[in-house]
């Protein structure tokens, strides 16, 4: 059977939007309780919260979830973010090869959280990506749906969530694939899970640009469509 990969974007975004997909996380957590979480550099209130601290930026989560009486905090999709700044792993020496538009979409929620697979597919590759700031220990889903094919990655995971883990083995929508990480060992940033969708892996295993310049925006916007076209929150 012929395996066919998506040509264009809008065609890619239509066939998201026709799934049904599992929650990423347990469907006991209403998206009644989930609230939008701007960590953009247009936010004025992380003027007064230092982003280069996973503690201090993981109160202000907290407090974010506290106030609006939410459980689960989410956004990020090709958000601006100052919080790269502190990691030469994104930064360069010229300002237009910096890396801090971000590329998948964040949900804020307590490490030991248990991450869903939102549709069958299998094991394509897992990492622990050890760079600062970077995804942790990761996971990328290989889907195969009408004879198309894309890809998911699971970033900021727990260790546990890698081990003993195969490539290649099926994966069924629903089925628990991971729990999400501690600050020591998800890169150092507040426990959440980094989702994203990835119409070609390209040569990647384990691993994706889930932050972009400037100058490649362009096209990651095209392959790495908004993933909420696929969850609906």
């Amino acid at each position: 059977m012929e395996i066919l990969f998506f040509m264009d974007l809008s065609s890619f975004e239509e066939f998201l939007k026709s799934l049904q997909a599992h929650p990423l996380i347990h469907t006991e957590v209403s998206k009644n309780t989930y609230i939008p979480l701007d960590l953009s550099i247009h936010n004025k209130e992380l003027d007064n919260v230092d982003v280069s601290s996973s503690k201090a930026l993981e109160i202000y989560i907290w407090n974010h979830l506290k106030t609006n009486n939410a459980k689960v905090a989410f956004g990020g999709y090709l958000e601006h973010r100052g919080i790269y700044n502190r990691s030469d792993y994104f930064n360069t020496a010229k300002p237009e090869e910096e890396r801090n538009i971000h590329l998948g979409l964040d949900l804020w929620v307590e490490a030991g959280t248990a991450v869903y697979a939102p549709l069958d597919g299998k094991v394509h590759s897992f990492k622990n990506n050890i760079n600062y700031g970077d995804y942790g220990p990761t996971i990328i889903l290989e889907h195969s749906i009408e004879n198309k094919t894309f890809f998911t990655l699971y970033g900021h995971l727990s260790f546990e969530s890698i081990n003993n883990l195969e490539i290649g083995i099926d994966v069924k929508q629903g089925q628990q694939i991971a729990t999400l990480g501690t600050a020591d060992v998800n890169g150092d940033y507040a426990p959440h899970l980094h989702f994203q969708i990835i119409k070609d892996i390209q040569n990647y295993k384990g691993d994706y640009p889930g932050v972009s310049n400037q100058l490649d925006l362009g096209f990651y916007k095209t392959n790495c469509p908004d993933p909420n076209l696929l969850l609906t929150i």
